[in-house]
């Protein structure tokens, strides 16, 4: 990772600390909602604030960050909760195959502003933010389809 994302994350970590404080004290923060997997290597609970995108009426989670451990840990073990204020649902997370990624990632970033983008960027899964360069990206960036378990 580029030392600019490194700051970068460093200051992701400390908000997702207190998004994830005010969620245990039952504020839900817009459509942020707390995504809590089985880590891979400890087999203890993690959580994380997560975006949930909507493409054609179903959810999806989206990879931001290189090496996410979100991402490891749902490839090992796909149950997991949303949880939203006081409002938790299990759920189930499918991974998408790299082709099916590719149309998802184009229409995410076409109904989205610059910034989902430059994120990417940011975070160094890509070099340009424009969909087509996103797109051809997927190989790297997980999707996952968020189903009720």
């Amino acid at each position: 990772m580029p030392p600019s994302s490194e700051r970068y994350r460093r200051r992701v970590n400390r908000f997702n600390r207190l998004v994830l404080a005010l969620q245990r004290a039952g504020v839900g923060l817009g459509r942020v909602q707390i995504l809590t997997t089985i880590g891979q290597r400890t087999g203890q609970p993690r959580s994380i604030p997560v975006g949930v995108v909507l493409i054609d009426g179903q959810r999806y989670l989206i990879q931001a960050y290189p090496n996410a451990a979100w991402v490891a840990n749902a490839r090992k073990t796909p149950t997991a909760t949303l949880a939203h204020g006081r409002r938790s649902t299990n759920i189930r997370l499918v991974e998408m195959p790299v082709e099916e990624r590719r149309p998802l990632l184009a229409r995410h970033l076409q109904g989205s502003p610059p910034r989902v983008g430059k994120l990417l960027v940011t975070t160094g899964l890509v070099d340009d933010p424009s969909p087509d360069a996103i797109a051809a990206a997927a190989d790297r960036i997980a999707v996952f389809r968020v189903e009720t378990a």
